[in-house]
């Protein structure tokens, strides 16, 4: 007999699948088909889905209403066991539906097999994850709030620090720093979103589909579905046992949220950096070197700017197996749980780590400043002076960047030309416009709605405090 003939030890055959087969499954088809390593996290769901199931079955005379109270009792004992930390799960019994039917079994005897009347694994499992989903995403959304709140407070701190703006990494336009912070405080709440539209297509209930084609037993699926608070059913059984939409779109709208916090984690590598000195980190949050006694490494926001790809990578993966799969159920949708649960995770804890960095981050004001000094990012409001007294704005940005060449050759600023050379360039520059080119005058001149004004940063402040 080869190594890969050889069976497991144990009876011949499998409790959950019975006389059809006359051996049991050899030790490495059960080690690669085992989940319950991974699913185990779904037990307080795969309880509260067979209480409400078995409810149903008694309330409908499929099992007497005795034997549904003894099983509901047995179920909130086997929870009872686990939250204790005394429950044993075991590989051979393969998931964690399993696990807990075999202890609800043995602890109140063969009345503990009925429960499994009308419903296959398949739609159990959906509606493990359906629950599992929904309640994440509330999570998710929760920790996305605290980190909002985070970026208000900070923002409500250094209303008055103003710091380079940047597009292409080039020196920009000056901006507030609180209008910058705010800008991340806005994608989260487009993440927020995009997982409350995730959570209604997760609040639906598959259980009833049986493993495809629906049931036998006059199964009451609105009842399950009211007992645990979902708002709606499949109304296709086939659809309901195969369909992982909500975890893929779920799986999508937890990479947009890492794709924000990357950025952010991104803009703080830079900031810490000697070359900007922008803001520094809480010795709680970052490290330091085996070798180099002198540094100090934002590896919480390298961390998590890593950690972006690995979420990216779940939904990848997740696309990848549902594409090409026949309907209904296969073996292959297993594979939906562990990249969501560690993506779940992921970002929650990303999440979280954030807020309280952030909290606890001080803005050099002194490096801000002197990073204000001597760069360029004026030269759209002198070009605009230009337009308000009647020149065509391509011909102003033309003489503007004219005067920026001159400046640049002369080892100057524009803020020390002085009137006569202004005029060599156009006889519509005067000294007034050295008033609008200090760093103050350039941001609260953008008093348009969403703009970096300091009155208008204090109406995104008073929205996003609102809406927290």
């Amino acid at each position: 007999m080869s190594e890969m003939e050889k069976p497991s030890a144990g009876a011949a055959g499998n409790a959950m699948w019975g006389g059809r087969f006359d051996k049991a499954p050899h030790e490495l088809v059960e080690a690669f088909n085992a989940s319950v390593h991974f699913d185990q996290r779904l037990w307080p769901h795969d309880i509260e889905g067979s209480i409400a199931h078995a409810r149903m079955l008694g309330a409908q005379g499929i099992i007497s209403g005795e034997d549904a109270l003894r099983i509901e009792g047995g179920l909130r004992q086997v929870r009872a066991e686990i939250e204790a930390g005394a429950f044993v799960w075991k590989r051979e019994l393969e998931d964690v539906h399993m696990n807990i039917e075999h202890r609800l079994t043995d602890l109140i005897g063969p009345v503990g097999g009925r429960l499994h009347t009308g419903r296959s694994r398949n739609d159990q499992v959906a509606l493990d994850m359906h629950l599992y989903a929904r309640a994440e995403f509330g999570a998710v959304m929760g920790a996305a709030a605290d980190l909002q709140a985070a970026l208000v407070d900070m923002a409500e701190a250094n209303m008055d620090v103003i710091i380079p703006g940047y597009t292409h990494m080039q020196r920009a336009q000056p901006v507030l720093l609180a209008h910058h912070m705010l800008a991340y405080f806005w994608m989260l709440e487009r993440d927020k979103g995009r997982l409350a539209d995730a959570m209604k297509r997760a609040d639906v209930s598959p259980l009833g589909a049986g493993a495809l084609a629906g049931t036998t037993f006059p199964v009451d699926r609105e009842a399950v579905a009211r007992q645990l608070g979902l708002s709606g059913l499949y109304e296709n059984s086939m659809d309901a046992v195969s369909d992982r939409d909500y975890l893929i779109e779920g799986l999508a709208a937890l990479s947009l949220v890492m794709v924000h916090v990357s950025r952010l984690a991104e803009e703080l590598i830079l900031w810490t950096s000697q070359e900007f000195s922008f803001v520094e980190l809480d010795d709680a949050f970052t490290t330091g070197s085996s070798i180099m006694p002198q540094k100090k490494n934002p590896d919480v926001a390298e961390l998590a700017r890593g950690k972006a790809g690995r979420v990216f990578g779940h939904l990848q993966a997740l696309l990848v197996t549902c594409k090409g799969l026949p309907l209904a159920y296969n073996k292959d949708l297993q594979e939906d749980k562990e990249g969501f649960f560690d993506a779940v995770d992921t970002v929650k804890l990303t999440l979280e780590l954030f807020a309280a960095m952030l909290k606890t981050a001080k803005v050099r004001r002194d490096s801000v400043a002197a990073a204000l000094h001597g760069d360029f990012s004026a030269a759209t409001d002198m070009a605009d002076y230009l337009v308000e007294r009647g020149l065509p704005f391509r011909q102003a940005h033309e003489v503007v960047g004219r005067l920026v060449r001159y400046c640049l050759e002369k080892k100057q600023t524009l803020g020390d030309l002085s009137e006569p050379e202004l005029k060599t360039f156009s006889e519509l520059l005067d000294a007034a416009v050295l008033q609008r080119l200090s760093p103050s005058a350039v941001v609260g001149a953008r008093t348009s709605r969403g703009g970096t004004a300091p009155a208008a940063v204090a109406r995104q402040l008073e929205m996003a405090r609102a809406m927290l």
